[in-house]
């Protein structure tokens, strides 16, 4: 009887044994994901989508409100209107009315010059003949030497004023010029911040402001999965590696599908990170073995876009 009850715990131990399946490769529906944001800070003006839309790259999503960027662009203008006027009038020299007044300058100091130079050669001979003291001779001759040098200075005026500023000058009010126009250009590169643009074709999938809400430098106002981007990720031991090589071509099953099996090919095998050669975020496999991640792509792209993100599937290795 004992004997009986031995065979019998043994055919069932076997038994169990036997119904024992290999856990399959199980893995996510994946698709790589595009975040849009604004590099100058504004209020969410206006949404010209909506979560689910398809857009194409270059598709206006929202519009802010930066009144800065106006006040900023107004002075901009005011300093280039005041940087080429100084630019033009560095070129062109003087003007004709300018030069008018330079010339009738430059007559009147003559006469006094020509006054005084005669005055000095009368009261130089008066001193000779000890007419006058020499104080008063002295005295005579500052005012000519005023004279002198003060025409002299009128004909400088006037030659530079016919022959336009410096070049030095001009160079300067040229990067005056050129430093505005600058300006101008940033206030134009900001002012298009205030349309958000759809980098690539994409679907919306989440919008994170609504519309009245500030948007600051780098926060991202709307995120979507680009187009025909759907990819199946697994995770999995070096013991299932051996059939798996990078190129090489995998069916895929969708259970959520009726259990539909796809085509498809591994474009990368990457090791992933583990510590003193436990990759301990993965217990359920043997933690002495390295962990991998493969990424599968289907071969009918636009017949998998419409793959349910995050959906199981499960890898068959040909």
């Amino acid at each position: 009887m004992k004997n009986l009850y031995g065979i019998l715990s043994l055919f069932i131990f076997v038994s169990c044994t036997n119904q024992v399946k290999e856990k399959p490769i199980e893995g996510k529906v994946e698709r790589e994901q595009v975040t849009v944001v604004t590099k100058v800070p504004g209020k969410i003006a206006k949404l010209l989508v909506e979560e689910g839309d398809f857009v194409h790259a270059g598709d206006t999503l929202a519009i802010l409100s930066i009144p800065e960027v106006d006040a900023k662009e107004e002075q901009a203008k005011g300093a280039l209107q005041s940087a080429d006027a100084q630019y033009n009038m560095a070129v062109r020299g003087a003007t004709k009315g300018q030069l008018v007044q330079l010339q009738a300058k430059v007559d009147g100091l003559k006469e006094q010059y020509e006054f005084a130079k005669k005055s000095i050669g009368r009261l130089d001979a008066l001193l000779q003949d000890s007419l006058i003291p020499q104080q008063k001779y002295d005295e005579t001759y500052a005012k000519y030497q005023g004279a002198k040098n003060q025409y002299l200075a009128a004909q400088a005026e006037l030659a530079e004023a016919r022959g336009g500023a410096r070049q030095e000058q001009q160079i300067m009010a040229l990067g005056q010029k050129e430093r505005a126009l600058g300006a101008i250009s940033e206030v134009n590169v900001a002012a298009q911040e205030k349309y958000v643009i759809a980098p690539q074709d994409m679907s919306v999938e989440t919008i994170n402001l609504k519309v009245g809400e500030l948007a600051m430098a780098g926060y991202p106002i709307i995120n979507g999965f680009l187009d025909r981007s759907t990819y199946f990720r697994f995770t999995l031991p070096e013991n299932k590696m051996g059939k798996l090589q990078k190129g090489g071509a995998v069916e895929v099953e969708i259970p959520y599908l009726n259990h539909k099996k796809v085509k498809a090919k591994v474009i990368s095998i990457k090791a992933l990170n583990s510590y003193a050669s436990i990759a301990s975020a993965y217990p359920d496999f043997d933690p002495q073995q390295a962990v991998f991640e493969l990424k599968v792509i289907p071969e009918d792209a636009a017949g998998s876009k419409d793959l349910l993100t995050k959906t199981l599937v499960v890898l068959h290795a040909n």
